[in-house]
């Protein structure tokens, strides 16, 4: 500026000098922008139609073929050639949401738990949930369940290979603080055996816990608890308890990724070609040798279970009454005496039915009743192609976490045990909104069962009978009792408030002199 400056001073009461020198710049300076224009610019607009030009031919070629890569290329664009409403579905299904996560709860670690797991996986999957809340209610580290892999099942399968870890960790963690692996210095500690193992009394209320378990954890840092099944009360619990413990059941514990997938295609295989109902048939090997219960069964089949049965010293009962058993109501009902109660419900014979089960006791000579009767008979090894199913192979246990996933999404559950994968559907679809659930009654049916076989009725009695029997065994909203003493008013008036469960309220403060009922049906239980 300085220069021009100078310079143009120069040129004062010199017009002709500043002119000239104007014209002169002027000229060259234009023509040469010119220049520059008409030659770079005719090009810039040949680019820009040309790749304008092939843009819109890679768009319109890649919608011609979106029925082939549009859900993996395409699935978020909006396109004239897919139905508004399936663009719909595929976006919701395929953005990915941003998952908040809860804060975490800041405690005093009072130490260390390791818990072994043991049994199936429907009842590893109710030990967790205890696990989660007693590690909760004593402000411990809980370090990821190890599964059970020396059961009956002889499953390998870790934590990882059949929940989704991360999801577990991360959604409880305004909860209690959960981690992969003990840190460095306490494995170490573990390897050298400075640690305290015991297995807890099953059935314990939380008092059992807090006096007698957490000093434990207290003084050796690290505490392994060596047995998990049914080791905490199921009534009797703070409600913050139960809920947490439906909440790790319902919310947390969440199959991997590709078994969740598996489960939907199996779902979507079986929409498409009409209702289903999923057949819970406990009729197994280790059920009927674990409860003695060998009704139908030859000499060389009872010989086998009574083996099976002193093969396993955790399995308690070794002498039993098989026939005494079944009166009761004790045995799983029997694939000819599923037959005959599910056509006596009226069960369509021409709907589908998926059978939620490993390897029937018997085979095919066991089944041919139900099969004859029923001819939609559909098993996950039927309904997948080898393919899918190669990885799950000799894994029990995620073969039972697909049957799980049907079972939830089946039109009708019905399970001919109340076992621990009947108690864990059941429940979690009543959470779901009291999906159709037919619980049998098992005494009262093999009662039924046997009159109509000696011809004590006819059929149309017998389904009758069968009928009114379960009017009232389908899922629906029911009241439980919850016990809670008198001195804690707020604890009703949350039950009654968040959860509208029926509350048994124990009245005085040290001997119960009276009992007030509050009867509200369930609409959530716990859970909400």
């Amino acid at each position: 500026m300085c220069r021009l400056e100078k310079r143009v001073e120069d040129c004062d009461h010199r017009d002709e000098c500043e002119l000239g020198m104007g014209f002169l710049k002027e000229g060259k300076v234009q023509k040469f922008k010119r220049s520059l224009v008409s030659k770079y610019g005719t090009k810039l607009w040949i680019l820009r139609v040309t790749t304008t030009a092939l843009i819109w031919i890679s768009v319109v070629q890649l919608m011609a073929i979106g029925g082939t890569w549009g859900p993996r290329l395409l699935k978020d664009w909006p396109s004239c050639f897919i139905p508004a409403d399936h663009s719909l579905a595929v976006q919701s299904s395929s953005i990915p949401t941003k998952v908040r996560l809860p804060p975490k709860r800041v405690y005093k670690n009072n130490g260390y738990l390791m818990v072994s797991c043991n049994g199936g996986l429907n009842q590893m999957r109710a030990a967790i949930c205890d696990m989660v809340a007693i590690a909760r209610y004593l402000n411990v580290t809980l370090i990821v369940p190890e599964l059970d892999k020396s059961s009956f099942w002889a499953d390998p399968s870790e934590f990882q290979d059949i929940f989704d870890v991360d999801h577990f960790i991360s959604s409880l963690r305004d909860e209690v603080r959960i981690l992969k692996d003990l840190p460095p210095r306490l494995k170490k500690r573990v390897e050298l055996g400075m640690f305290y193992s015991l297995p807890p009394i099953s059935w314990s209320n939380l008092s059992y816990y807090l006096d007698q378990v957490l000093p434990l954890a207290r003084k050796y840092k690290v505490l392994h608890l060596t047995r998990t099944d049914t080791r905490l009360a199921n009534n009797g619990v703070p409600l913050e308890i139960q809920k947490l413990r439906c909440r790790v059941n319902f919310n947390s514990l969440r199959f991997t990724p590709q078994i969740e997938e598996l489960g939907r295609k199996a779902v979507r295989i079986l929409r498409e070609k009409g209702p289903f109902l999923v057949l819970h048939l406990r009729y197994e090997m280790d059920m009927l040798a674990f409860s003695g219960c060998s009704h139908g069964c030859n000499s060389e089949e009872v010989e086998e279970l009574t083996r099976l049965r002193y093969a396993y010293p955790w399995w308690k009962e070794k002498v039993i009454d098989s026939e005494m058993k079944r009166r009761e109501g004790f045995c799983p009902l029997t694939p000819e005496e599923t037959a005959l109660v599910l056509d006596a419900l009226g069960i369509d014979r021409n709907v589908q039915i998926y059978i939620a089960a490993g390897e029937i006791y018997g085979g095919e000579r066991r089944m041919e009743t139900l099969s004859s009767s029923f001819r939609n008979l559909v098993r996950k090894e039927t309904l997948l192609k080898p393919a899918d199913l190669k990885f799950f192979q000799n894994h029990s246990s995620q073969m039972a976490a697909l049957d799980y996933l049907v079972s939830l999404e089946s039109d009708i559950f019905i399970p001919t045990y109340d076992g621990n994968m009947a108690k864990v559907v059941e429940g979690h679809r009543r959470f779901l909104g009291f999906k159709k659930t037919i619980l049998l009654d098992r005494k009262l049916l093999v009662g039924l069962v046997d009159r109509y076989m000696n011809g004590s009725f006819g059929w149309d009695e017998f389904s009758s009978l069968v009928k009114e029997a379960h009017s009232l065994r389908m899922g629906s909203p029911k009241s439980r009792p919850l016990n809670i003493r008198s001195g804690d008013a707020n604890a009703v008036g949350r039950a009654l408030h968040n959860d509208g469960i029926g509350v048994h309220v124990i009245v005085g403060t040290q001997k119960p002199i009276g009992v007030k009922i509050f009867e509200v049906p369930v609409t959530g239980g716990y859970c909400k």
